[in-house]
């Protein structure tokens, strides 16, 4: 079974859905169980919320799991692991304060030194544990000798026992830490692959020391997908949901991050497709870059490919012209929010056009009284008739009527597709 974790946080990040589209496709070529696991010690009711917006983003991008499981739902597991480390000394109680701890941290950072626990509490007698009332951690020993691993990205890993240090696997309310938790579930599960961000592998080795006392020895795939970060350093990543908010295609923002993950040369391809050629050996080694002028390119491409009357679905229409009409507007607009708005300025109420208000009104009024015209040049000579108005003193103010904007694709190619709908703009 391959696992990947969702951290409860405020959004659900760039480098999650990578990640979890990385376990999809791996799980899919390895034709094994996906288990998405949330790693949460918030309150419900933001739990809730999260479980949520995490679920339906899951699915949106079509990303299939088997089964879902919150750290929560085996507490008393972790719970009898830890005491099973304690009564075998392989874990012991610490009642260093917070404060002590910041101090040795603050100490070993003015001398330039890596901070790992004193290990003061460890020689503690079970006498002097017994009569102390004061509150406790429990934390692991370190391990004996190095923890060496290997990863299918970073390849050959090793880190010393000062690295891996004696972690807290239960907190002062003696609930078991996220690192200690998910190292027990890995073993419950049966977990043969961890797909996860590189913000994540030091963790590794101190499950690894996790498992090993507990008595579990079994081989697991690593799998380390490089940090992301904006290309412009200035500027925060976007989260997912404000891609989708924005006018993102599922599809497209896919299609690019599994592109941003390979350094492969830009394709359009479908995550189905990408399961028959993807190859873990491909993954890039370097820091990513996110660049949303990139994403845009993708973007444009997906929304030329939609069928007419689904993307005018997309925009709250059923009109294969508004779909129509709508790819018009791809040429100067990079999401499906941007070409909304200049559909919705088209069916906008305008008041006037400075500089040409009087030919707007003579114009406005001439067109709310007007039959129905099929063809544009025709409209032009209607109106021009009916008005005694040439050259700009038409094109201008028309353009503003019918578009709400002055400047945009040419109104000979708009027209078709909007006539049908001319005494509702025209108001």
């Amino acid at each position: 079974m391959i696992r990947f974790t969702q951290s409860i946080k405020d959004s659900f990040s760039i480098d999650d859905l990578s990640v979890a589209l990385l376990s999809h496709i791996v799980s899919k070529q390895q034709n094994k169980e996906l288990l998405l696991r949330i790693e949460d010690r918030k309150e419900q009711k933001s739990k809730d919320c999260f479980d949520k917006e995490t679920i339906e983003l899951l699915n949106l991008f079509n990303i299939e799991y088997s089964r879902i499981v919150d750290q929560n739902d085996n507490i008393k597991y972790h719970t009898q692991m830890a005491m099973r480390l304690l009564l075998d000394k392989k874990a012991f109680n610490c009642f260093c304060t917070d404060e002590a701890l910041q101090k040795d941290k603050e100490e070993a950072k003015k001398n330039g030194k890596r901070y790992e626990y004193s290990g003061f509490c460890q020689n503690i007698s079970d006498e002097t544990k017994f009569h102390c009332n004061a509150p406790f951690v429990v934390r692991l020993n370190k391990p004996k000798n190095d923890i060496k691993f290997s990863d299918k990205i970073k390849g050959d890993l090793s880190f010393k026992p000062y690295e891996v240090d004696s972690v807290v696997i239960l907190d002062h309310e003696k609930k078991p830490t996220n690192i200690f938790s998910s190292a027990v579930d890995d073993m419950l599960y049966d977990i043969s692959t961890i797909i996860q961000s590189q913000n994540n592998l030091s963790n590794i080795p101190k499950q690894i020391n996790i498992m090993s006392y507990l008595g579990y020895e079994k081989e697991i795939n690593y799998i380390h997908t490089p940090n992301i970060i904006n290309i412009d350093t200035e500027d925060r990543l976007p989260n997912i949901k404000s891609l989708i908010d924005q006018g993102y295609l599922p599809a497209a923002i896919a299609n690019y991050l599994v592109l941003l993950i390979t350094n492969r040369s830009e394709d359009i391809f479908t995550i189905e497709e990408a399961i028959g050629w993807f190859d873990i050996a491909d993954i890039s080694k370097e820091q990513l870059k996110f660049d949303i002028k990139e994403l845009n390119k993708i973007n444009k491409k997906y929304l030329n490919m939609i069928d007419e009357l689904r993307l005018s679905k997309i925009l709250g229409y059923a009109d294969e012209d508004i779909g129509k009409l709508a790819k018009l507007y791809i040429q100067e607009c990079d999401t499906i929010s941007q070409i909304k708005e200049n559909i919705q300025a088209i069916f906008s109420s305008k008041g006037s056009l400075e500089g040409f208000e009087k030919q707007f009104e003579l114009i406005k009024s001439t067109l709310q009284t007007a039959p129905f015209i099929k063809d544009y040049e025709e409209l032009l000579e209607f109106i021009s008739k009916q008005t005694d108005l040439k050259d700009e003193d038409i094109m201008i103010p028309l353009y503003y009527i019918i578009t709400g904007q002055k400047n945009g694709p040419k109104l000979d190619s708009i027209y078709p597709y909007i006539r049908n709908y001319l005494g509702e703009i025209i108001k």
